[in-house]
């Protein structure tokens, strides 16, 4: 069983895709392990804010079957592909690490670069996996996102999927 760590994001319809997400992949992979759910600003482009959380998930999928199935979970919640790169979007689920690889495996970049980049990914991750170590740097995430230092905010919402707590509002983070 390989461990892998998504990052979920939307900025449309926000609450009904990152449901509907879970739902998705709780039905392929069964158990989710679930950070909070937190709202951001776009990057990269000016949007409505994001609504962005990590999950864990235990798989017997290769990456690239792995990556196709998110493929199709984003194409069944009406994810639009042809438009710019940084645009608003019903879904996106991207694979952040699969166990310790570090190297691209069928065209996914692992880990993922975003997770040193974006507070989005780095605080959720951290969040549920906080002595887990980066691949490539070999720290733990609570380690990494202690020490960085972009101005990125965000800030935890109150959000629940099937009846279960999941995130609770907070003040910003930056």
């Amino acid at each position: 069983m390989h461990r892998v760590y998504l990052s979920l994001g939307s900025n449309i319809e926000r609450e009904h895709y990152i449901r509907a997400a879970l739902d998705a992949l709780s039905r392929l992979f069964g158990h989710l392990q679930i950070s909070s759910v937190y709202e951001s600003e776009a990057v990269g482009f000016k949007g409505d804010n994001f609504y962005n959380l990590v999950v864990g998930i235990g798989t017997d999928l290769d990456v690239a079957a792995l990556s196709a199935s998110l493929k199709r979970i984003e194409d069944d919640n009406g994810r639009e592909r042809s438009g710019p790169r940084f645009s608003g979007r019903t879904l996106d689920i991207d694979i952040l690490t699969y166990d310790e690889l570090t190297e691209p495996v069928a065209g996914v970049q692992l880990p993922r670069d975003e997770i040193l980049n974006n507070a989005f990914v780095l605080l959720p991750l951290a969040e549920i996996a906080p002595d887990d170590l980066h691949p490539v740097l070999q720290r733990p995430y609570a380690e990494l996102w202690q020490a960085y230092d972009r101005e990125q905010k965000l800030w935890p919402i109150n959000f629940s999927w099937h009846g279960r707590a999941i995130s609770r509002t907070g003040s910003a983070v930056e």
